[in-house]
């Protein structure tokens, strides 16, 4: 049980608060945190200001090592999951983000079902726009960028407005970001599947203000005025 409890431990990186890991607890049969303390009192780990740590990296590295690597991707989706509900109780941002993270990593091969990928996508819609507002460009663009890896083929006909909303969100923090890369292709879809030219609007301003940041200026006044 100790073993289980480092190897849970090391899904979450060196440290991990015990808040978020009594919350991953309440939805597992084992005994976590008594095996944490257990860890603890052989000198495992340590544990200080309401939190567990890894005393090595290597410790972490070990414990982790422990999941084989085919089956990494379903226990971190598997944390992620069991977090979510606790995160919104609590409406904990930073628990919601380490859910998010979590799923994120497991990735959309983890996925059982197309509704719960909708719901997956919702979540990093949600922990996007969250990040947003603390200025965390880069960090709410991972969440929209996952996002978008949630969708099934035929999103932006069974799930518009969820489409629209990743696809906006993630160009606006591509281009607060400076990723031109990846605004233009957001763009592209955007334009490409958009069905009204309000919905259109965001993708054409952030486009043209990118370029008129890198001193296209006509190119600029052309990509908006072709639009109109």
């Amino acid at each position: 049980e100790v073993q289980d409890a480092l190897r849970t431990l090391s899904c979450f990186g060196a440290r991990s608060d015990c808040a978020l890991l009594e919350a991953l607890e309440a939805k597992s049969s084992n005994p976590l945190i008594e095996s944490l303390e257990v860890a603890v009192t052989e000198g495992l780990l340590d544990k200080m200001n309401g939190s567990y740590s890894f005393g090595h990296d290597r410790l972490q590295e070990a414990a982790y090592n422990m999941i084989q690597p085919e089956d990494r991707c379903l226990f971190h989706f598997k944390y992620g999951v069991a977090l979510v509900p606790r995160a919104l109780e609590l409406q904990d941002d930073g628990m919601l983000f380490t859910a998010a993270s979590q799923i994120n990593r497991g990735g959309p091969g983890a996925v059982e079902d197309a509704e719960q990928a909708v719901l997956i996508a919702n979540l990093n819609l949600t922990a996007g726009h969250k990040a947003m507002g603390m200025s965390d460009f880069s960090s709410a663009f991972s969440f929209f960028d996952n996002g978008i890896s949630f969708l099934r083929k035929r999103h932006w006909q069974d799930h518009y407005a969820l489409s629209l909303s990743l696809f906006d969100a993630a160009s606006k923090c591509a281009l607060a970001t400076g990723n031109a890369v990846s605004l233009t292709l957001l763009s592209e879809q955007i334009l490409t599947f958009a069905k009204s030219f309000n919905d259109k609007l965001n993708a054409m301003y952030n486009t043209a203000t990118a370029l008129f940041y890198a001193a296209k200026i006509p190119e600029s006044m052309n990509r908006f005025l072709s639009a109109l």
